[in-house]
């Protein structure tokens, strides 16, 4: 499949101030050249992408497209106690908790989340370190999700909070995102992966999709997603675990 013309667009438009944004997972982003170009780039690209193609679609390529090989980004082993004890029994005890600023907190198990409407698609990971991959992606609507537990009138972001740490400590990986991002057509919760349940390095039992942005927004190991008013008092304050060490908050492509 082509790209959307206005998709095109957009890349040569955004090039001097996102051009280098393929995705973040762990060297270039040490940089504090980096860091501030990323930083930098922040307010024009949310903004230029949110008014040019607001809901436009991220390319979906054909079966005969994905990648051989599909390279894990950031944790792929992680050993933390929670998440070694859901490996012990299978994940039969993971709940995917959905709370914060809605109507009706949510605890949903796998048999729970597979039980929903789903959408499959085959799209493309940039990393940062220079490499893509296409992968064959299942997983239900993010949307769907929001609209079980209801999202109320001053919640505007969701932040997913995760079973991995990068740092071998108490710290845990986290992300944000706006919630019209969460409601975009191919944002989703994967349980699956290339027709097969999601494995470990890539981020079982659950990862977010969210194809029209950069790799380190895309959480892998996700145990719950907390709706907030405001994520400037989560942890480092800057809205998610790279970027509280420098990387731009948007991360759009």
């Amino acid at each position: 499949m082509t790209d959307n013309p206005r998709r095109k667009f957009l890349g040569t438009a955004l090039a001097a101030g996102g051009g280098l944004l393929l995705g973040g997972c762990d060297q270039l982003g040490q940089s504090k050249w980096f860091s501030g170009v990323l930083n930098s780039a922040d307010p024009l690209t949310g903004k230029v992408q949110r008014a040019l193609i607001p809901d436009a679609l991220a390319t979906e390529f054909s079966p005969a497209e994905i990648s051989k090989v599909f390279k894990a980004n950031g944790s792929r082993n992680p050993q933390t106690p929670e998440y070694l004890a859901m490996v012990e029994d299978g994940f039969e005890s993971y709940r995917l908790t959905v709370g914060g600023l809605v109507d009706r907190p949510l605890a949903l198990s796998l048999t729970d989340l597979r039980a929903m409407p789903s959408r499959t698609q085959i799209t493309r990971h940039d990393c940062v370190e220079g490499w893509s991959c296409i992968g064959k992606w299942k997983g239900v609507p993010l949307g769907h999700v929001l609209d079980q537990a209801g999202v109320q009138k001053n919640a505007k972001y969701l932040v997913f909070r995760c079973a991995d740490s990068l740092d071998n400590d108490d710290t845990r990986y986290y992300e944000s995102i706006l919630i019209s991002d969460a409601r975009h057509p191919q944002s989703i919760l994967a349980y699956d992966m290339n027709d097969a349940t999601l494995g470990i390095p890539h981020g079982a039992p659950l990862r977010v999709r969210l194809e029209r942005k950069l790799g380190y927004k895309m959480a892998k190991y996700i145990s719950a997603i907390e709706l907030v008013d405001s994520y400037q008092g989560i942890d480092g304050g800057a809205g998610g675990y790279w970027e509280d060490r420098g990387y731009q908050w948007h991360g759009g492509i």
